[in-house]
């Protein structure tokens, strides 16, 4: 039982798991869309859906290149969907799945262009800020498409362990902030508690 986040750092194949099934779970919310949905707003502020899945692709491929040591920042930025975009997404998916898989992936440094100007983590931390935004942002698709996600309760458990990791402060209110101040929620559920570590209300549009 993973109990801290030094732990889920440490776990190895078990991080790469819990990534792989918050990805999985993703494509399966994705494949439910149809192109008349692509205007759909979005818990993303600003973004209607085609904007997150064009995001969603990209930072998979960014991911992916991070990976293998490449640190371009053009690698990271979105290009517009096509004639199939659950096609595309499923094999943006394939794709940091297979990356992360390759023997060693976990021990490698990770250059992350997008963040800070350009940072460079080390793999197992790279992969947990992947897994917890496929958490956020399967949450975020299902939602525009009026659907609900459910997750197991050890990737809940986990994804909260990375939330909580994230800082707060300031750094959220800045334009450009990956996340929304916290916001507090007396109960709720697993993926309701890691929503509003996040900052997005559970209870979105509302």
């Amino acid at each position: 039982m993973i109990e801290t986040y030094d732990e889920l750092l440490a776990a190895g194949p078990e991080l790469l798991s819990l990534d792989a099934r918050a990805v999985r779970t993703s494509v399966d919310v994705v494949s439910q869309l149809s192109i008349a949905d692509l205007d759909a707003p979005t818990p993303c502020a600003g973004w209607a859906l085609r904007d997150l899945l064009e995001h969603l692709i990209i930072q998979h491929y960014g991911f992916a290149a991070a990976s293998r040591g490449e640190g371009d920042l053009a690698l990271w930025k979105p290009i517009p969907l096509g004639a199939d975009p659950i096609a595309e997404y499923r094999a943006a998916a394939e794709h940091v799945l297979a990356a992360f898989a390759v023997p060693g992936a976990l021990e490698r440094s990770f250059p992350l262009p997008e963040i800070r100007d350009g940072i460079v983590i080390p793999g197992a931390l790279a992969v947990s800020f992947h897994f917890v935004d496929y958490v956020v942002h399967s949450w975020d698709v299902a939602r525009a498409l009026d659907l609900t996600v459910d997750f197991d309760a050890d990737v809940l458990a986990a994804a909260l362990l990375v939330a909580q990791a994230v800082p707060g402060g300031e750094v959220r209110t800045q334009p450009g902030a990956s996340f929304a101040p916290e916001i507090i929620l007396p109960d709720g559920s697993g993926l309701d508690q890691v929503l509003a570590v996040l900052g997005r209300s559970p209870s979105w549009p509302h």
